[in-house]
């Protein structure tokens, strides 16, 4: 009976990385086939040399400049002459500090102007005419390309967690993995079925991602402790809420402009609490701890800090500076330096390398940055010389096995008796070391699960940086377009932090990682960032409409995306 049971379990561990690797080309496929194909929204059509320009994005930017979406090569027009850009109402044009100003019809603009089909765009001595593009002959949108239904991927999924919960209850003879694996199982189909009916989405494929982590993370520590298994459900459950709800706040990117101020506030006052109410655990004092809750502020001001450095093109366009943006991330890191978070400290600074390079396209802004960083750290460590004491195992863990570099030894040498299959759910002993259901939780997966399937679990996060970044070319707004890469940057550095400093790559840090690692705090900020990457695809806030109105739609021109039953409105 016994080997059979090992048989059993040997056999769970070989299927488990098969159908994980299935649901991840599946939702990788459905997501590059869901894209709309480039075509035109409206045209612009060129009076003086009877010259059309195609309208391919919801921003974009006019001007004389190479980099200009829409490049006029009249001398009369200004290098950043004007932003055309559509909302929900309508289209609308922004001057931005042109010479000789934009002209609607006319009449000198003034801020942001409404424009309709048939009005005059005077730019310099340039005049375009707003067009339908079916009336110019523009190339009709192609229907949505190759993707998996929705409910075959979540079945997948139900069935690697189900089987990932059976190995534990075969390895640990305890049927208690069960519950928090039926009970996410059902939160799962919950939340599909919210996002489906409710919400009326149209992809459920990067959420799916999420709840494969996510799944994964629960079972592996319901084998270990199911009360923290139930803790780290409820968090998903959290998690999504928060997904929920961002994905209806930057709904609107005006909205989300008009609150800017107040989230660049909140940021400092989400850290400013820590350093004061904080306390300090293993070195950092990063954690607010309240009878039985602990709750790390930074991870949230990772979602806020993203919101202060996004914008909409309009707004970039006019007001270039980055002096606010620069002041509140020197005022950030500045704090988690004071609490000794040098982990988080890091990811904010890379954080704001992509936000400054993509705001300004200017690679001595990044330059000069990180000129700037490397100057304070040096200040900082001939003022807190023990501060350089916490590197100087970084590389040299076998000659501090006995000391500072216990935990990487252990983690290195467990990881690697786990083989590409794993020793099986519960049978390993990285899970008597200290921190291993998070700062340890890669080498951790290693050991039990195998090394295919935490390579896999980390070749889902790059694939959503990949995603995010192929995605905003389409995306309604550059306030998505670096949010959505600054999101999937900041997923993929932490998780660089992560594995490559419990493998003696980089300093270890003590960041968590992302979905996995247990963490109630991680977990929920983590599907808040994937709500940026999730709104920068077009599809997100699209409606679904019975096929029996298609042909109403199409004939009240309605625009559509790549799905047949589904309408923007």
């Amino acid at each position: 009976m016994g080997e059979i049971m090992v048989l059993a379990s040997f056999g769970i561990r070989l299927a488990e990385p098969v159908l994980a690797l299935l649901v991840i080309v599946m939702c990788f496929i459905s997501l590059k086939g869901g894209k709309r194909e480039e075509h035109a929204l409206i045209v612009l059509e060129s009076t003086n040399d009877e010259k059309d320009y195609p309208v391919l994005y919801w921003e974009n930017s006019i001007g004389r400049s190479r980099s200009s979406d829409i490049r006029i090569s009249d001398p009369t027009v200004s290098r950043d002459h004007a932003v055309l850009l559509r909302r929900n109402d309508g289209w609308f044009i922004t001057d931005t500090g042109s010479k000789s100003g934009v002209f609607v019809n006319g009449e000198k603009t003034n801020g942001r102007t409404p424009v309709v089909i048939g009005d005059i765009i005077i730019l310099g001595t340039t005049n375009l005419i707003l067009r339908r593009s079916a009336d110019v002959g523009a190339k009709p949108q192609t229907k949505e390309k190759k993707h998996f239904p929705q409910g075959l991927i979540l079945s997948c999924i139900s069935l690697y967690e189900s089987l990932l919960a059976l190995q534990g209850v075969l390895n640990m003879k305890n049927a208690d993995v069960l519950i928090p694996a039926a009970a996410f199982i059902c939160l799962m189909w919950i939340f599909y079925f919210i996002s489906r009916i409710a919400f009326k989405r149209l992809n459920f494929e990067l959420e799916s991602l999420a709840l494969l982590l996510s799944g994964t993370g629960i079972v592996l520590a319901a084998s270990h402790n199911t009360k923290q298994a139930f803790a780290q459900l409820g968090a998903v459950a959290l998690g999504i809420f928060v997904y929920l709800f961002m994905l209806w706040f930057i709904e609107i990117p005006d909205r989300v402009m008009k609150w800017n101020i107040a989230i660049s506030i909140l940021t400092i006052i989400l850290l400013g609490s820590t350093l004061v109410l904080g306390r300090s655990v293993h070195g950092a004092k990063n954690w607010i701890i309240i009878g039985p809750l602990s709750v790390q502020p930074s991870e949230f001001a990772k979602i806020a800090y993203i919101f202060v450095g996004a914008a909409t093109l309009d707004i970039l366009q006019t007001k270039k500076s980055l002096a606010a943006f620069i002041a509140v991330s020197g005022i950030s890191i500045g704090m988690l330096v004071l609490m000794s978070d040098f982990g988080t400290a890091v990811i904010f600074f890379v954080t704001f390398l992509i936000i400054a390079f993509m705001r300004s396209g200017d690679i001595k802004t990044v330059i000069l940055a990180i000129t700037a960083a490397v100057l304070g750290v040096l200040v900082m460590l001939s003022v807190k010389p023990y501060i350089a004491d916490r590197f100087a195992v970084w590389g040299h863990v076998w000659d501090f096995a006995d000391g500072t570099g216990y935990q990487q030894v252990r983690s290195l040498i467990y990881s690697a008796s786990g083989g590409l299959f794993g020793v099986g759910l519960s049978d390993g002993y990285l899970q008597y070391l200290f921190a291993s259901e998070n700062d340890l939780v890669f080498c951790l997966m290693c050991e039990e699960l195998g090394c295919i399937m935490a390579l896999l679990c980390a070749v889902v996060i790059g694939g959503m940086m990949i995603y995010s970044r192929s995605v905003t070319t389409r995306s309604r707004s550059t306030f998505y377009s670096i949010a959505a890469c600054t999101a999937g940057g900041m997923l993929v550095f932490q998780s660089a932090l992560n594995i490559f400093g419990v493998t003696d790559i980089l300093p270890l840090t003590g960041v968590t990682l992302p979905f996995v690692s247990y963490g109630g705090t991680s977990m929920t900020a983590c599907w808040g960032l994937i709500s940026f990457i999730k709104a920068a695809d077009e599809r997100t806030y699209a409606r679904h409409i019975p096929k029996s109105r298609k042909k109403s739609a199409k004939k009240e021109k309605i625009m559509t995306y790549t799905s047949e039953d589904y309408v923007e409105v």
